[in-house]
C-alpha cells in the first residue's frame, strides 16, 4: 500500500480533512499548520491523489483551450503565456484542437474532468458557448468573442486598431486602399474592417468591394488575394491586413509579382507578432500585447470559476499602438 493522506495526518497529529485542506493552502488552515502538514508530507514523500482530491472538492483544477486553427503563428504565442498563468494559478491546461467548434464534442467538455475552458478561436456563429452556458460550464473568450453583451472575454481594441491604419494610410497621402481581412463570422476579422473603414469614410476615402477581400487568418489569404487587388483600375497604393501572417502572404505574392514594397505598394499588418520585426519582413503592423492578452484571460477564467464576477459579462480590452517599420510609404 502506498502513503496515503492518513498517514500525514497521524505524523503531523492533524485530521484528515485538515491535512487535504493544507496541501491545497486553504486560507481557514492556519500557517502553522500548514508548515506542520507540508513536512510531515514530505518526510513520507506523500504526493496527493489528484482523483481523490477531484472527489472531496469537485475540482479538477484543470482548464480546457480549444484552439482550432494551431497552423497560425499566432496561437503557439498566447498559448504558451495562457499555460503559465493557468500553472501559476494552480491549474493545469488540457489543449483540445479540432477543426472547428461544432467539432468539438459536448461530453469532452462536460464530463466532469475539467472546471473551465478558453475558447481562443471563436467564430459568431458558433454554438458552443450556449451549450456551455446552458449547463453551467464556466468559459471565456481569448482573442475573439461573439461580440454581444454578457461575454466574458480578454481582447484586443481592433476597431481603434484599424482606425490607426486608416489614418497612417491617409496622412501618407494613400487615396487608393485595398483590405484583406479575415472571415466575416469573426470579431476579429468584422471590427478591424469596421475601424479601417470608418476612419477612412472620415477623411473622405472610400473603400470600394473590388479592393476587399475577406478569408481565414492564413498566409495563403494574402498569397492568392493580392494579384486581383492589383488588377483594379486604379490599382491600390496600400494594402491593410487583418493579420500579420496574412500581410506576409501579401508581401511574397508583392514579390512574385515585381511589385516593390514599399515604393510601389504599402503593407500594413496586424498582432506584431516576433516574426513581423524579423529582418526579411520588417513589417509595418499594429502592436498589442500578445502575452497579457492570455494572462488577462487566465486570470478572468479563474475569477469565474470562483463566482467572483459579474454576471452580466465582463470584457477586457487591450490596447493598440501602431509600429512603423519598412513595407509602408507615402503614396506617389
Amino acid at each position: 500500500m502506498g502513503i496515503t493522506s492518513h498517514d500525514v495526518a497521524r505524523l503531523a497529529g492533524v485530521s484528515q480533512p485538515t491535512v487535504s485542506r493544507a496541501l491545497r493552502d486553504d486560507p481557514r488552515v492556519s500557517e502553522a499548520t500548514r508548515e506542520k502538514v507540508r513536512r510531515a508530507a514530505q518526510a513520507l514523500n506523500y504526493v496527493p491523489s489528484e482523483a481523490g482530491r477531484t472527489l472531496s472538492t469537485r475540482a479538477t483544477r484543470r482548464v480546457g483551450v480549444i484552439v482550432t486553427d494551431l497552423t497560425n503563428p499566432f496561437y503557439p504565442h498566447v498559448i504558451a503565456p495562457l499555460h503559465d498563468e493557468l500553472s501559476a494559478l494552480g491549474y493545469r491546461m488540457m489543449l483540445i484542437t479540432e477543426r472547428s467548434d461544432e467539432a468539438v464534442a459536448e461530453e469532452k467538455l462536460l464530463d466532469q474532468s475539467m472546471d473551465g475552458v478558453v475558447l481562443a478561436t471563436a467564430t459568431t456563429d458558433s454554438r458552443l458557448p450556449a451549450q456551455l452556458e446552458r449547463r453551467g460550464m464556466p468559459y471565456v473568450f481569448l482573442n475573439r468573442d461573439t461580440g454581444r453583451a454578457g461575454d466574458f472575454a480578454s481582447v484586443v481594441d481592433n476597431e481603434g486598431g484599424g482606425r490607426l491604419v486608416a489614418r497612417e494610410l491617409v496622412a501618407l497621402g494613400h487615396r487608393h486602399v485595398a483590405g484583406v481581412f479575415g472571415a466575416a463570422n469573426t470579431t476579429t476579422g468584422r471590427e478591424r474592417e469596421l475601424g479601417f473603414r470608418l476612419a477612412l469614410a472620415e477623411a473622405g476615402v472610400g473603400l470600394v468591394e473590388d479592393r476587399v477581400v475577406r478569408g481565414a487568418f492564413e498566409y495563403d489569404t494574402g498569397y492568392r488575394a493580392l494579384p486581383a487587388l492589383l488588377a483594379a483600375d486604379p490599382a491600390p497604393t496600400a494594402v491593410f491586413c487583418g493579420n500579420d501572417v496574412v500581410a506576409i502572404g501579401v508581401l511574397n505574392a508583392a514579390l512574385a509579382a515585381g511589385v516593390k514594397v514599399p515604393d510601389d505598394l504599402t503593407v500594413v499588418g496586424f498582432d506584431d507578432l516576433p516574426m513581423a520585426a524579423w529582418e526579411v519582413f520588417r513589417l509595418t503592423t499594429v502592436r498589442h500585447d500578445l502575452g497579457e492578452l492570455s494572462r488577462q484571460a487566465a486570470r478572468l477564467l479563474v475569477r469565474r470559476i470562483a463566482g467572483e464576477v459579474d454576471p452580466g459579462g465582463e470584457r477586457l480590452v487591450l490596447p493598440t499602438e501602431f509600429v512603423p517599420r519598412a513595407t509602408h510609404a507615402r503614396a506617389h
